[in-house]
């Protein structure tokens, strides 16, 4: 059965939408897909809380790592941490497998990975020291230093380059009062500069901490913001 057309005007037609439900960056909202609401396609309307044990071992590697609360200061494995570490180091045939998802925990916990929490990590791994700094290092994913709460990611290869990119990261940054890879004054927000997000059917794309907002145009960041705080 081939999907009946969406009319205009109709409750389908997101463009006739209020304003308030035709979201930035929510790519659900064309197509067969637009009775569904963003919280049906993002999935949180049912995901609920995320669980500091990470939940059944096969996804306990796989939760988010940069969140909008952190404590740098945090112990790292202990409690419903430790258990998660066990959890993970079970879906591996040898320790040094799981080293990122390891790296994940503890980014998660305290925002970022320092030196120190590397070393941590490599002790409780059983790993050189050395060889854990390689990896952290090596992928731009992993925050070497503190950052906001909110780490803002904007995309300006080509796609997004070519669809407006280098004005939505000038509004970020015009609306957070910040300069490029600066943290405000009240910690709230980072702004950085990515390559590709892998989202380039929805240019410009943007990740705020895990979650990506698309299609996103320079007038769409104040509320963009405003929904964050």
């Amino acid at each position: 059965m081939s999907a009946e057309p969406i009319r205009s005007g109709s409750e389908y037609d997101p463009t006739s939408w209020p304003e308030a439900l035709r979201v930035p960056g929510f790519a659900g909202d064309t197509g067969e897909f637009a009775n569904l609401s963003e919280a049906d396609v993002r999935g949180s309307a049912y995901v609920g809380q995320r669980p500091a044990d990470g939940g059944h071992a096969s996804v306990a590697g796989t939760l988010p790592y940069q969140v909008a609360t952190s404590h740098p200061e945090a112990p790292l494995f202990t409690g419903p941490y430790e258990e998660r570490l066990e959890k993970v180091l079970s879906r591996y045939p040898d320790r040094q497998a799981a080293l990122l998802p390891a790296l994940h925990l503890a980014h998660e916990l305290r925002g970022f990975l320092s030196p120190q929490t590397q070393d941590e990590v490599a002790e409780r791994l059983q790993l050189p020291p050395a060889y854990v700094r390689g990896v952290a290092t090596f992928y731009t994913m992993y925050n070497l230093a503190p950052v906001g709460k909110y780490l803002i990611q904007v995309c300006t290869n080509i796609s997004c380059n070519l669809c407006g990119g280098d004005a939505v990261l000038e509004s970020f940054l015009k609306h957070t009062g910040t300069d490029l890879g600066e943290t405000s004054a009240n910690g709230l927000w980072t702004v950085i500069e990515v390559e590709c997000l892998g989202a380039c059917g929805f240019p410009t794309a943007v990740q705020i901490n895990e979650r990506y907002f698309e299609n996103v145009r320079p007038e769409n960041v104040p509320a963009i913001l405003e929904r964050l705080v």
